[in-house]
């Protein structure tokens, strides 16, 4: 048994039955769609048309948002249907990030993600989803596609049917009669914000926490001002509205000379992951940095002083429980952070990380009691360091599970740049706390800067493959983010360079400005991919 839907696309008028039935199921608030209606126009007046389709969960049979799931609040059922549990989600986010679909939202109400479930209630009583039945033109067929005499099992066999972003590997069982790329790939329309309701672009999508600072942290809400200002780069002269209306009636133009534009679609849910997520990376990279390069200082010096150890294994701690905290303030259901330790779903990165930063604060407890007790525990140093590493790279490996972002799915680069950070403020921590280490932690901080520039050029320069990983990279080195990434690369890194390159004496401010380097890029890395539209 494989239940799946069909959306027969020569059918649907565009009447939004589907949208406002599922609300009226569900009793999903204002402002979030479990099912929407998207709309796209082709060809210039008089010769043009509009193009529906529905929009929805994929129940994919490969769902990478169960995949990601710390808690196991999504799960797939053995029909196939990809269900969720409101009481075991934590608001963690990690689902919509992973679904390349768009289809996962915050509920404002209760403050866990909620998405189409196929109307399960209803399956399971023997009627079918509510979309379906409302549909005045059988535009959504659903049914058993292992079921050969079904009705959506003759289509499938005998239609041809489109899936959205197959490459994604999800093996999606939401399929489109009479589909079309430009409908189904959000890379092949652009986004016309003057229609009615057209507000919703600017993002109101995931407002559990943040309502109304969607509509800041939205791509579209930036552009104008962005392209302005771009272009007063170029020319040298200054931002006035005359700036800003030539690149409105610009963009309008482009629109205008366009194969496909989208008039309606879903609500932008902005930015999901924002100062929180940066904040504890770079919290995790002091903590496990500082860690390792007092390891690696005792491993290549023999001992370390008392003092420096008291203060490093301090730094480390307090530094993790930041992280930590951090991590729980970025939940939209906070209280229930523990589920994450108590309710595991292994296979999500979410989970092993939870444990392996769990780990490592008590093995950093540990060396603590036996630095004042004297129990000699010195062996604890070295199971620290394992987990000092795992802690410091795990979340390239979580950010990978969010299929939704391609620049994320490179985690070993990502799991290298990321322990490259944690050399870079572990040795500049050292230099901080310990002025007899300085000569070792400058030759290891100058190499590490230097790998790290190799790493974020590889990364720009490098063509990358997918239409959505080229424009997250446009953005970061063009777009409106470029300054704090430039100005992150220039501080983080060319300065120290410079600096240590010539005289002694300022490792510290060398140090100092790789942690503010570290901060303003991966700002920018961990932002620019989620402005990128999903659906």
């Amino acid at each position: 048994m494989n239940y799946g839907f069909i959306i027969d696309n020569r059918l649907c008028i565009g009447c939004h039955a589907c949208t406002v039935a599922c609300k009226s199921e569900h009793d999903v608030p204002i402002g979030v769609n479990r099912t929407h209606v998207k709309y796209i126009e082709k060809g210039i007046f008089p010769n043009s048309s509009r193009e529906f389709s529905v929009h929805r969960c994929n129940h994919c049979a490969n769902a990478p948002c169960v995949e990601i799931c710390p808690t196991t609040a999504l799960f797939t059922r053995s029909d196939g249907i990809v269900d969720f549990d409101n009481d075991r989600c934590i608001g963690c986010k990690s689902c919509m990030q992973a679904c390349p679909y768009d289809a996962l939202y915050i509920d404002p109400d209760s403050h866990t993600a909620a998405k189409c479930n196929y109307c399960a209630h209803r399956l399971d009583g023997g009627y079918e989803p509510a979309c379906v039945i409302v549909c005045p033109v059988e535009a959504i067929i659903s049914g058993d596609m292992d079921d050969e005499n079904s009705k959506i099992s003759g289509l499938l066999a005998n239609e041809n049917v489109m899936a959205r972003k197959p490459e994604k590997m999800t093996q999606p069982n939401l399929y489109y009669i009479n589909g079309t790329n430009e409908m189904l790939d959000p890379n092949q329309t652009k986004a016309d914000w003057e229609y009615v309701w057209s507000e919703q672009s600017k993002g109101v999508g995931h407002y559990a926490k943040y309502a109304d600072k969607r509509v800041n942290e939205s791509d579209t809400e930036n552009l104008l001002i962005q392209l302005a200002m771009e272009n007063s780069a170029r020319s040298g002269k200054p931002i006035d509205q005359r700036s800003i209306d030539k690149v409105a009636k610009e963009i309008q133009q482009d629109l205008d000379e366009s194969k496909a534009r989208r008039v309606y679609d879903s609500p932008s849910k902005g930015v999901l992951w924002g100062w929180e997520v940066t904040s504890y990376v770079w919290t995790k990279a002091i903590a496990t940095g500082t860690f390792l390069m007092m390891a690696i200082y005792q491993f290549i010096n023999g001992t370390l002083d008392h003092t420096v150890e008291l203060s490093g294994l301090y730094t480390s701690l307090i530094f993790m429980g930041l992280t930590g905290a951090l991590l729980v303030k970025d939940l939209d259901r906070p209280d229930r952070f523990l589920y994450v330790l108590l309710r595991p779903q292994w296979r999500s990165w979410l989970v092993k990380g939870a444990y392996i930063i769990t780990a490592f604060g008590g093995m950093v407890t540990l060396l603590l009691v036996d630095h004042y007790f004297g129990f000699g525990l010195k062996w604890a140093w070295a199971i620290g360091s394992i987990f000092a590493v795992l802690g410091a790279i795990y979340t390239a490996f979580l950010f990978d599970q969010a299929r939704g972002r391609d620049l994320w799915q490179s985690p070993w680069i990502g799991a290298l740049h990321m322990l490259v950070h944690a050399i870079i403020a572990g040795s500049a921590f050292m230099i901080m706390i310990d002025t007899g280490s300085i000569s070792i932690m400058r030759s290891i901080l100058y190499l590490s800067i230097l790998l790290n520039v190799f790493i974020i050029l590889k990364e720009i320069l490098i063509p990358h493959k997918t239409p959505d990983s080229k424009k997250a990279i446009q953005m970061m080195t063009n777009g409106y983010y470029s300054k704090y990434f430039w100005t992150g690369l220039i501080i983080g890194s060319l300065l120290p360079i410079l600096i240590l390159t010539g005289s002694t004496g300022y490792e510290l401010v060398a140090g100092i400005l790789a942690l503010v380097g570290i901060f303003l890029t991966e700002f920018v890395r961990i932002r620019v991919p989620q402005m990128i539209p999903l659906s």
